[in-house]
């Protein structure tokens, strides 16, 4: 499988808020060359990238140009690469690092709902939603 898009293609949960403004961010630093599609879309197909949804929800999933997919925290250094800003991670993979924070991810990646929870976000399912009365443009709000 190749990644026809020419860029890197992050997998990401848009109803997680700590993705989804990591994400913005990224994409504002370089959107050419970084490429976000939402898990939770209804028309979302893991299996067009060779994947389960099972899969993707657990860990964050990247595409690589070459078709090649990353897991985990080499997809989070790979966005940050693709947007320009690879040094904010770099560190992340140096030797005695790269387990830390592997094992970090994996942590938070395991407990983003229930953190997400923490931040005022109503979560009925697996995936956190901004409560209504917190949405942008909400006149109750």
């Amino acid at each position: 499988m190749t990644n026809d898009t020419g860029c890197y293609t992050l997998l990401y949960d848009h109803e997680c808020p700590f993705c989804r403004l990591e994400v913005a961010w990224l994409l504002r630093r370089r959107g050419d060359r970084l490429r976000a599609v939402d898990i939770a879309a209804a028309d979302f197909d893991a299996a067009r990238y060779g994947l389960t949804q099972e899969a993707v929800e657990r860990q964050l999933h990247g595409v690589r140009p070459d078709g090649s997919v990353t897991v985990g925290m080499e997809s989070v250094r790979a966005s940050y690469e693709a947007a320009g800003v690879g040094w904010m991670m770099a560190w992340t993979a140096w030797p005695g690092f790269r387990q830390l924070a592997d094992l970090g991810y994996r942590i938070f990646a395991r407990y983003r709902v229930p953190m997400g929870r923490l931040f005022g976000r109503s979560c009925e399912t697996d995936a956190c939603a901004i409560p209504p009365s917190q949405r942008r443009g909400d006149a109750a709000g």
